[in-house]
């Protein structure tokens, strides 16, 4: 049996679709497929299967059929003889600069640390001058990581460890719940396999021990959401992935009573009014749990996430977690900035960049190479890191790495003003300068207008490069000018 028969593609569209959607997509899979004609993978397979697949992953995303049509295509200039300039003319500028930027993108093989280094700029770079090639990367790595495999140990353990530090950090960074998550647990499994099993046995059998509560919940609200005439669009059930808890239990010190979200239950409905609804209703229904309602909707995460949470206790005591959105909150949770590209053609320069990607791509050009690679871990950490998001007294948002300081959050509104920092008041109380801070703070920052530089000390607890660097280059700034004093007067 064909498994990759172009019907199945057409099967994953649905009607914003149109006739020339297909016909650009039915050309780039037979261009594709007799391409890599007589080409095998490492599974044994068809080479065009991994192409198929890739398309498969972009339609499973609603992405424009121009990105489908592109993840089709992805490998051709690589591994046949087929150019890129032979796609630009028969698939158009479009189709043709998503294709030769992957191209150039390359597979981030290591070769030597040189060559390793030079692909990552390269992936920095391509994704900063258009966020559409890394849906089509994270396509690609994807169906590599389920295939994975085949490979010999020591290529699975390097790719493994790729994927968790720069592609699922990159998913999180783009809201890109469900990808972040696939990343991580396809990376968990061949980087600590005896983890990931005994990680993976708990959630089986948590799944086991709450399913009879989860389907009377879900029947029960069900139930009140008809009686008090709230529409929901869907109720259904969420189980935590394996890395996620692995963390969380990390966190806890292995202790599953504090983890309050392995299975949780999800309603869907139209609009925000009807999120808050619904939050009363099962606050009437059901008992709340003390500071366990978090309300990411009035203060959406950095990433954009939104949705309302809240933990309860059931009638028979157990305890549910509830997480409800509307639609487009729901698809946003899951696709991130895909969720803006869904059945969008082309787009803006603008629409096709990120801010945080353009940083991290002049960030790494600025570096040599020695430096980028020295550099890559708080390069890694400053953009991939989980995000905070904190209020200044006048209401802004600043957001941050996770434990930032506020000497942190100083640099981050303006040099000046982390150069003459003098206290933090942290939601109204006077805190040290080193206190990390977290999501939801109102920090306030008291300025010494006589202070001359930063303290040297401050390189000892702060957490961003970005605030790091600019102490540096005050402290420099400020010795400099002492010696420039001290030999004018040995001068006179």
């Amino acid at each position: 049996m064909d498994s990759t028969n172009f019907s199945d593609l057409e099967r994953r569209l649905d009607s914003h679709y149109g006739p020339d959607d297909f016909s650009v997509l039915k050309k780039a899979y037979d261009f594709a497929k007799i391409a890599h004609e007589g080409q095998l993978r490492a599974t044994g397979e068809p080479y065009f299967v991994h192409c198929f697949s890739v398309g498969l992953k972009l339609a499973d995303l609603k992405l424009p059929s121009n990105v489908i049509a592109a993840g089709l295509l992805h490998d051709v200039p690589e591994d046949t003889t087929f150019t890129t300039e032979d796609i630009e003319k028969e698939f158009g500028p479009d189709i043709g600069s998503m294709v030769a930027a992957i191209t150039k993108l390359g597979h981030v093989k290591y070769r030597g640390e040189q060559r390793y280094i030079e692909n990552l700029r390269k992936m920095f770079v391509a994704m900063a001058e258009d966020v559409r090639v890394v849906f089509i990367k994270f396509a690609d790595r994807m169906h590599n990581m389920e295939t994975l495999y085949a490979l010999p140990e020591h290529k699975r353990l390097r790719i493994a460890k790729e994927v968790l530090e720069i592609y699922a950090p990159i998913a999180n960074r783009l809201g890109m719940g469900e990808y972040r998550g696939l990343f991580e647990d396809y990376a968990f499994k061949y980087i600590e396999p005896k983890e990931y099993g005994w990680t993976k046995h708990l959630l089986e059998e948590r799944v086991k021990k709450f399913g009879p509560s989860l389907d009377r919940a879900m029947k029960h609200v069900s139930n009140e959401l008809h009686r008090h005439s709230v529409g929901y669009v869907d109720i259904h059930g969420r189980v935590k992935h394996c890395y996620s808890l692995y963390r969380k239990l990390d966190k806890y010190k292995n202790d599953m009573s504090k983890v309050y979200d392995i299975v949780a239950m999800r309603v869907v409905v139209k609009d925000i009014t009807d999120c808050y609804a619904v939050l009363g209703i099962l606050h009437g229904i059901y008992t709340p749990l003390p500071g366990r309602i978090k309300d990411y909707i009035a203060q959406p995460k950095p990433n954009g996430y939104q949705s309302l949470h809240t933990t309860v206790f059931d009638e028979s005591g157990s305890i549910l977690e509830f997480q409800i959105r509307t639609q487009a909150m729901h698809e946003e949770s899951e696709y991130g900035v895909a969720a803006h590209w869904r059945y969008k053609q082309g787009g803006t320069r603008e629409e096709r960049n990120v801010a945080w990607m353009e940083e991290l791509a002049r960030i790494q050009k600025e570096l040599s190479a020695n430096d980028f690679m020295a550099h890559l871990n708080e390069l890694k950490l400053d953009m991939f890191r989980d995000r905070i998001f904190v209020f200044t007294p006048k209401g802004d948002v600043i957001d941050l790495p996770e434990d930032s300081t506020p000497i942190d959050m100083a640099y981050a509104i303006h040099t000046e003003i982390g150069n003459k920092v003098a206290q933090a008041k942290i939601n109204g109380e006077i805190a040290s300068l080193d206190r990390a801070l977290k999501s939801g703070d109102m920090c306030e920052l008291i300025i010494d207008k006589n202070r001359k530089s930063p303290n040297k000390d401050w390189l000892k607890f702060v957490k961003t490069r970005h605030a790091r660097s600019k102490i540096r280059a005050a402290l420099h700034g400020a010795q400099h000018g002492l010696l420039s004093s001290l030999w004018g007067k040995v001068k006179r």
